[in-house]
């Protein structure tokens, strides 16, 4: 094994732009790199076959025997990701966790793309909770979800909230952000829109067999220009009395009861 570079500077260059990506979630956008951390994120993007540009540990994870596995990824163009030691104190900095993890990869960002028409899908209309996002996500890849699309105003869904939320469950759908809601209506499938007071219960709404599930943001709701008049509109019956649920869990029903029903096929 190639002899890894070793980081005893706090000002490395490394390591002050992954520093600015765990510090501002959007950085992503700018750098055109991502900053994942952890063995299970670093094993889910190995799994799917994602290009790794480099592959950083700390001291002490560079010793440990289970982690081996995440060392030899390769690059875009087929060679060995550069590989790099980073001294424990630098390498916990470059975390937003109590318990630093140990190993972490810089990835590409990915390019800019457009909606691919006729998916399954979901639309977030402007999600503040990078928690949210992610367990949206990661619902989504579970129940047959292919395509998460972001309108503008959405958190960032390449962030590092958002992917720890999402447990690797990113590299694994297709993730378009910034769109404008004229590009929703051009998806080629329904838009079902959920709502925490309108619509038909979920239970025995006629959900069409593929479409657009639309969420909305956590104290606004769908911006209703995005369900035009006709537009299937269905809510969670919650006997319970609570007021709504979380959009994260109501997306996880409204995904298990298309896929119940046979009608999440890709």
């Amino acid at each position: 094994m190639t002899e890894p570079e070793r980081i005893h500077a706090r000002g490395n260059a490394l390591l002050v732009q992954l520093r600015r990506l765990r510090d501002d979630g959007a950085a992503y956008r700018r750098h055109g790199v991502l900053w994942i951390e952890g063995e299970h994120l670093c094993a889910a993007a190995q799994a799917r076959g994602i290009a790794v540009q480099r592959v950083l540990f700390s001291q002490r994870g560079w010793q440990r025997a289970e982690l081996q596995s995440l060392r030899e990824v390769h690059a875009a163009n087929g060679e060995r990701s550069a590989l790099a030691v980073v001294d424990d104190v630098l390498f916990a900095e470059l975390s937003q966790l109590e318990s630093p993890p140990d190993v972490g990869y810089v990835l590409a960002a990915p390019a800019a793309s457009a909606p691919s028409p006729g998916l399954s899908s979901v639309v977030l209309d402007r999600l503040q909770d990078a928690g949210n996002a992610g367990s949206i996500l990661r619902s989504a890849a579970a129940l047959g979800v292919t395509q998460v699309l972001a309108l503008k105003g959405t958190v960032a869904l390449w962030s590092p909230k958002v992917l720890r939320a999402g447990m690797g469950a990113h590299f694994g759908l297709q993730v378009v952000e910034g769109l404008l809601p004229e590009q929703v209506a051009r998806l080629g499938v329904p838009l079902v829109a959920t709502s925490s007071h309108d619509g038909v219960d979920l239970h025995v709404a006629d959900l069409p067999r593929r479409c657009a599930w639309v969420l909305g943001h956590e104290g606004q709701g769908v911006d209703p220009a995005l369900t035009p008049r006709g537009a299937l509109r269905v809510r969670i019956p919650q006997p319970g009395g609570e007021e709504s649920l979380n959009v994260a869990a109501a997306a996880a029903i409204c995904f298990y009861e298309a896929m119940r029903r046979g009608l999440a096929a890709q």
